[in-house]
């Protein structure tokens, strides 16, 4: 079907991002074509990090692709396609781009992209390149201006310093949502619960969050309002040496088992960072302080209610 299509990585569907899609959804209706979104797994710049042998140099990741799937719904898309972007995909010249991918593969009829936009092998494609390639092939481009929250662009760069800053506040207002992070709930190693905190535990399946370490946090889906929560995102150092990367989430006076349930954890305020400790007596202690500052950050909200529930996870 044809359709009214927007390009990019798209990561935590950000006010702008959310600001083109409202345009492409217009588009869409307007002409009578289908809305679409043409993403990419793994991130551009992840890609050709690794192709330096600098992966450290890629962004950290904003969203699953799930919550990224999640806020396209949200935004009234109709089809999303996920482009695989390996070496093939990153060496296609911008005319074989066009050509193959919008034209023949997804059948673009009018497109929406930010004024920085640049596709194809070297990035040798721009914005004037594909208004003569849409005047060829028959398909309008729009371009759409940077969006600002007043001083600053609204960016996915932005969101991740807010982030990492721990300023929620902000990111929240540059998301137009508040952050979190959505997945199934799956069985662990049981740790936290010997230690006398059971935990809910979301894998993470994309490589370098933007977060890492102990965070306050909402639990939302399992109850009819957010359950408060202490979360640790990151690698388990004292217990375990695989480096995998898990979101742990102990919700306050919390029992019930919600193995296999989806569950979005929403961050409030970072407590610390992750760290080693030299045995499982002390990682305890450092839990327990990390519950008592979580339970006074909630005691002095007295807006977010929660309460206890007795069966065992």
């Amino acid at each position: 079907m044809p359709c009214a299509l927007a390009i990019g990585n798209f990561d935590g569907v950000h006010r702008g991002h959310q600001e083109l899609l409202a345009r492409v959804h217009a588009a869409a209706v307007r002409l009578g074509l289908s809305s679409a979104v043409l993403t990419f797994e793994p991130h551009t710049r992840l890609h050709f990090a690794r192709q330096a042998g600098k992966p450290s140099a890629a962004p950290a990741i904003i969203a699953s692709l799930r919550n990224k799937l999640q806020a396209l719904a949200a935004a009234g898309v109709d089809r999303v396609t996920i482009a695989r972007f390996n070496a093939s995909f990153a060496n296609l010249e911008p005319q074989e781009f066009v050509e193959n991918i919008l034209v023949k593969g997804l059948n673009v009829k009018w497109l929406m992209v930010g004024e920085n936009f640049t596709y194809g092998k070297n990035r040798a494609g721009n914005v004037s390149s594909l208004v003569d390639a849409g005047q060829r092939f028959g398909f309008q481009v729009e371009v759409l201006p940077t969006v600002r929250d007043g001083a600053t662009r609204v960016s996915s760069s932005a969101v991740r310093t807010a982030l990492r800053e721990g300023d929620f506040g902000k990111a929240a207002e540059l998301l137009n949502k508040p952050y979190l992070i959505s997945g199934h709930v799956i069985h662990g190693n049981k740790r936290g619960r010997v230690l006398g905190f059971p935990t809910a535990n979301l894998r993470i399946r994309f490589a370098n969050p933007v977060l890492s370490g102990i965070f306050v946090t909402r639990v939302h889906g399992l109850a009819e309002y957010p359950l408060p929560a202490v979360s640790c995102i990151g690698t388990r150092p004292t217990v375990d040496d695989s480096n995998r990367i898990l979101l742990e989430t102990h919700i306050l006076d919390y029992d019930r088992n919600c193995y296999g349930k989806l569950i979005h954890v929403e961050f409030l305020q970072k407590l610390r960072d992750n760290q080693k400790f030299p045995d499982l007596p002390a990682l305890g202690k450092a839990i327990e302080r990390d519950v008592a500052d979580t339970r006074a950050f909630f005691n002095e909200r007295n807006d977010i209610r929660y309460s206890p529930c007795k069966d065992r996870i």
